[in-house]
């Protein structure tokens, strides 16, 4: 089968070509599945790179096939297992740019009602649950609250804004561009913040009638700042340094005193491996949302073909992306149709 496939780290994602490798080998309680349908996610540009906690722990490590997200059909599944050959499904396990997949039957989920299996690869089930996680299981975030989401218009983003607008909740977004914003503004939020200009901590308070938010939601690294934000007591949910190139912010520990901050990690899969009830009321929970309408996919773009995705990454890569990019692995030739 074709497969972006990994035999060392690269430096430049135009290193990264498209092999032929052989077919996985379905292991006792994995689901075999043919892809027609990934998705970009900002960990595979790390993964690429060896530049993932995962990489340096060795959970990821070459030689592997690049890729989390997919959708797809089920090609042979155990006897036992509530999934079927030719089932629509859609999925997380690295391995996603590639014509086929074999991963345990908890890592799928059957696409629902009304999805497609292109709009569903675009939502990334290594991405929707993250947000609905953090927003959910870890910030508690109620019905008329107001909440800060960085970097709105991302994968992890856009799907946060509509989580917690399905919760009653009032979402101030922030972007890094015009174009970006215009994104989220579309998603009904209360406001939208430009991150990339100083002094963006008062626009957000001067949305709030200088009251402050209940919670921030963060994959940015802008935890210092998203504390003056913040009303006496609120939240800052951590899930990822996507801003800082690698280098860790500091914090002034009186201001987490002052604003008797909580500070809340969340590693969605970290949490996952430690405690898999976690998971499954996560998937319960989202699963719920899509079928009620209440999230909607939000596609940047759709790459043609494996040999796509050097280009489609070095577009991530210079934050060109909002919401997800999807690429059919089925099809033929390169290049990118923006809708």
């Amino acid at each position: 089968m074709k497969a972006v496939h990994i035999t060392d780290f690269v430096k430049s994602n135009t290193d990264l070509r498209v092999s032929n490798i052989p077919s996985p080998e379905l292991k006792d309680g994995h689901v075999l599945v043919n892809i027609t349908h990934s998705a970009l996610n900002h960990v595979d540009l790390l993964y690429a790179h060896g530049l993932h906690q995962n990489n340096h722990g060795g959970l990821v490590r070459p030689p592997f096939t690049l890729g989390l997200e997919f959708s797809g059909t089920v090609a042979s599944a155990p006897k036992d297992s509530h999934f079927k050959p030719g089932d629509e499904v859609w999925g997380s396990g690295v391995g996603g740019f590639a014509e086929q997949i074999a991963v345990p039957a908890s890592s799928l989920h059957r696409v629902p009602g009304g999805w497609s299996l292109h709009d569903i690869a675009g939502l990334g089930a290594a991405t929707a649950p993250v947000s609905y996680g953090a927003l959910v299981r870890v910030a508690n975030v109620q019905k008329g609250q107001t909440v800060l989401i960085h970097a709105a218009a991302g994968g992890l983003g856009v799907v946060a804004v509509q989580i917690a607008r399905a919760l009653g909740a009032q979402v101030i977004g922030t972007v890094g561009s015009e174009g970006k914003a215009e994104v989220v503004r579309k998603l009904g939020v209360l406001g939208v913040v430009r991150y990339d200009r100083d002094g963006w901590e008062k626009e957000v308070l001067a949305l709030t009638d200088n009251v402050g938010v209940d919670s921030v939601y963060d994959t940015v690294g802008l935890v210092q700042k998203s504390i003056r934000c913040l009303k006496f007591g609120g939240n800052v949910v951590i899930a990822g340094f996507a801003g800082l190139g690698g280098k860790m912010e500091s914090l002034t520990m009186n201001r987490v005193l002052l604003k008797g901050a909580k500070l809340l990690g969340y590693r969605y899969g970290e949490s996952g491996r430690r405690n898999p009830k976690e998971t499954e009321d996560v998937w319960k929970g989202l699963n719920e949302m899509l079928q009620t309408g209440a999230i909607k996919p939000v596609i940047y773009g759709t790459y043609s073909g494996l040999e796509s995705i050097p280009s489609a990454l070095d577009d991530l890569a210079a934050r060109k992306v909002w919401g997800k990019a999807v690429v059919e692995v089925r099809a033929s030739g390169a290049g990118a149709s923006k809708l």
